[in-house]
């Protein structure tokens, strides 16, 4: 069994150091192909030169019980989330971020997520105002790409606390619009991005370190920003070109 060719490429493609969204070991992604298993990258690998070895397949339905008011000790939640590998016999950890993968890649229409660290993003995500620039929107592609909003979560420490904070809001989010987010914002941390294919996800994190850069160059002028009025948003996210720019940028996974 072998994770899949998109999620090795998804993960070395964010990886780039030119793109200011991981370096070193930081960031983490998944994939879910088989309904009962998903792919997740193992703790301690560099996401630009990732193989497929650096990945360790999950029980999804293990991982998703343990948020269940599961194990609470460090320790206990280490070892109980080892014990959820697909392969007893593999050797490598998976990360401690991969309860808010195993909860985000059961939603409907979602098979990839990718967790990174944008330089500017997370420059901003470190402000007081950081849940407006979440929740606003600058210009019609960040929509298109990056979701009417993007749900915004307070810091909370990495791992099952940080999952525990997620679903919370990401579920208030799916009651309001029907649909999953494509973007989350974690005070402090970095950036979630969910997608149908690996590219859907790139896509979204990519545009939303655009929209951030974006944001800080307004600031910069020291004149008052110009957010899209919630009458501007609506006409961008049910505009029939839109959906279709969407649907080839989604493309085909090989």
């Amino acid at each position: 069994m072998q994770p899949p060719v998109d999620l090795i490429r998804l993960a070395r493609t964010l990886g780039d150091p030119n793109l200011g969204c991981c370096v070193l070991a930081e960031g983490n992604v998944s994939a879910r192909i088989e309904e009962a298993t998903l792919w997740v990258k193992a703790s301690g690998h560099e996401m630009a030169e990732i193989g497929a070895s650096g990945f360790v397949a999950l029980n999804l339905g293990g991982v998703l019980s343990l948020l269940e008011g599961g194990p609470e000790s460090p320790a206990e939640v280490r070892r109980m989330l080892d014990n959820c590998r697909a392969n007893p016999r593999a050797r490598e950890r998976p990360s401690t971020e991969s309860f808010m993968h195993a909860y985000l890649l059961q939603l409907p229409g979602v098979r990839f997520v990718a967790h990174t660290h944008p330089e500017s993003l997370l420059s901003l995500a470190c402000l007081p105002s950081a849940e407006e620039f979440a929740k606003r929107r600058l210009f019609p592609d960040e929509i298109v790409f990056c979701g009417r909003e993007s749900v915004f979560v307070p810091y909370a420490d990495p791992g099952i606390a940080l999952a525990r904070e997620i679903r919370p809001r990401v579920e208030a989010y799916r009651n309001a619009h029907g649909a999953a987010p494509k973007t989350i914002w974690l005070q402090n941390h970095g950036l979630i991005a969910l997608g149908a294919t690996a590219k859907e996800a790139l896509s979204a994190t990519l545009m939303s370190e655009k929209a951030a850069r974006v944001r800080l160059g307004a600031l910069q002028t020291g004149e008052p920003v110009r957010w899209l009025t919630e009458s501007e948003v609506d006409a961008i996210v049910t505009w029939p070109d839109e959906h279709y720019r969407l649907a080839r940028i989604r493309g085909s996974e090989s």
